[in-house]
């Protein structure tokens, strides 16, 4: 039996506003599938770009001891017509490329849960601050009556 994998880069949420969820394979290495399965990826500070008409993932780190710094780019597998849809949409500006969750299929694939966002502001992150404190407190009081 296997046991659920779902990585996720809780970061991306609260710095960003999600406008397009895509779903990606990746082209990993032995160790790299490894280091999923056991769950020591760190996918915070990783970002998407596009190197001649192909998306790399950029930044992630395997918290596997046998890696070095270099080995830090994957590749995303995606169909043509995908690509090109997010790469019209990031030549607007202040849209990026983030990836939300590393999660093993039914097949036993590892995919990538991509998103095509835009940046939030300093006030909109306050906002988000704030609505989760209330539901706290809403939670809190519902809980003691």
């Amino acid at each position: 039996m296997q046991e659920n994998v779902n990585i996720q880069n809780k970061k991306a949420r609260f710095k960003y506003f999600s406008q397009k969820k895509y779903i990606a394979g990746m082209v990993l290495t032995g160790l790299q599938i490894k280091s999923i399965r056991s769950k020591s990826v760190n996918i915070d500070n990783a970002y998407c770009n596009f190197d001649s008409n192909e998306l790399f993932l950029f930044n992630i780190n395997f918290e596997n001891s046998q890696f070095d710094k270099k080995n830090n780019t994957v590749k995303l597998l995606m169909n043509k017509k995908e690509l090109q849809k997010i790469k019209k949409e990031c030549n607007n500006p202040g849209i990026t490329i983030v990836p939300l969750k590393i999660f093993i299929s039914k097949n036993g694939f590892a995919k990538i849960q991509i998103s095509v966002a835009k940046g939030k502001r300093n006030f909109d992150k306050r906002q988000t601050i704030k609505s989760r404190e209330a539901k706290i407190k809403i939670s809190r009081v519902m809980k003691n009556n």
